[in-house]
């Protein structure tokens, strides 16, 4: 079968690139002893955790319930899920204590509470990590040192809940805005999990992780003391926004869309048939403005080398088109033709459709069910 053969638009994953993505990250983390715990939510599908696991994963993330009982449901047996979860689900949390180990986070007293008091009611304990914002103010418990090592005290005296250690997430990183700055990033939040865990420690609370996890910030953090596990998503794929922050090359961009060009209304405009509900309409992020909604290659086999044409821009998307912009002077694509687009943002895009297509530059080696797309709950 090869990629003609295919009706667009396409989602696209180049096994050979995922393979090396997945081995360089997985090097990374045993050269400097760290556990590797990959985030699923990027590629949402059983066979590609399966490829992490067998490469010396110790386990997965998933960001919901939902993604986490399609993986223990596929033979996965530790799940941890780095998401505040309420405790309304403890039907849902019981039911999975029962084929998988599982771990979540708490950032709440009242919450952590409120999961100790449904624990301990039903005779289950569950492995908890307490979410720590290391900057980025979205989740986690402050880490001003008057505050936190009483609450991780407070959470480790809690029945039903076996506090395994501290967890952040360094999401500000996508908003760096240069290697130095990412570095520091990761260096801050290293230190930050490890002055925590210490004052933990000396109130006699016991400390066994410290986890971070971020795909820009990952070559930093592996060089940092104190980090036990490492969880990044992104890098299985790549994307349009870690090549603008220096986290990849375009050649080792896995994921990408095959679209047709389905009309040419002018000499300046052509459009495809890959609208949001394909590219998705994240904004792509890097040192550098991104515009656009991605970036196209002719040549659909992605041969080495191949550079994207940056005088075809995706300056809009609606739901079903893609409008390019035409540079003066350019030759465009004609109906009919196709091509290659690496999107900004891959996790959105993989969650898009019901199945993605493993390929080997221009043949297609089979399908790549999506089995916990639209898992939101």
């Amino acid at each position: 079968m090869n990629l003609r053969d295919l009706a667009t638009p396409a989602v696209l994953i180049e096994q050979s690139r995922v393979l090396a993505n997945i081995d360089r990250m997985q090097e990374a983390a045993d050269k400097r002893g760290i556990r590797m715990r990959p985030h699923i939510k990027t590629h949402k599908s059983p066979i590609v955790a399966r490829w992490q696991i067998d490469r010396g994963a110790v386990g997965i993330c998933c960001a919901k319930l939902g993604e986490a009982e399609v993986f223990a449901e596929a033979g996965f047996t530790d799940i941890r899920l780095p998401y505040p979860i309420n405790p309304d689900n403890a039907p849902r949390v019981i039911k999975l204590l029962e084929r998988t180990t599982l771990s979540f986070i708490v950032d709440h007293l009242e919450v952590a509470r409120a999961w100790s008091d449904a624990m301990a009611r039903t005779g289950h304990t569950v492995d908890v990590l307490i979410k720590v914002d290391v900057g980025f103010h979205r989740c986690g418990i402050d880490p001003n040192p008057a505050t936190a090592p009483a609450f991780i005290k407070e959470v480790s005296t809690l029945p039903g809940l076996h506090l395994r250690g501290l967890l952040s997430h360094a999401g500000h990183a996508y908003h760096a805005t240069s290697p130095d700055h990412l570095r520091s990033i990761a260096e801050d939040e290293a230190r930050t999990l490890q002055a925590l865990a210490t004052a933990a420690r000396d109130q006699g609370v016991h400390i066994d992780e410290l986890s971070a996890g971020a795909t820009p910030t990952a070559r930093f953090s592996m060089e940092q003391d104190w980090i036990t596990e490492y969880r990044a998503g992104n890098y299985v794929y790549f994307d349009r926004t870690q090549v603008g922050l220096d986290a990849a090359t375009l050649e080792d961009c896995a994921l990408t869309v095959l679209a047709t060009v389905v009309s040419k209304p002018a000499a300046d405009r052509i459009i495809l048939d890959c609208g949001s509900k394909t590219l998705a309409a994240d904004a792509a992020r890097g040192f550098a403005p991104l515009p656009g909604h991605g970036l196209i290659f002719r040549d659909v086999t992605l041969a080495r080398g191949q550079r994207a044409d940056e005088r075809l821009s995706i300056e809009r998307l609606s739901e079903e088109h893609a409008t390019v912009r035409v540079a003066p002077g350019e030759t465009s694509p004609e109906p009919g033709q196709r091509v290659r687009i690496v999107p900004n943002h891959s996790c959105v895009v993989s969650n898009l459709v019901d199945q993605a297509w493993l390929t080997d530059s221009d043949k297609v080696l089979g399908a790549l069910p999506i089995a916990a797309r639209g898992r939101i709950t």
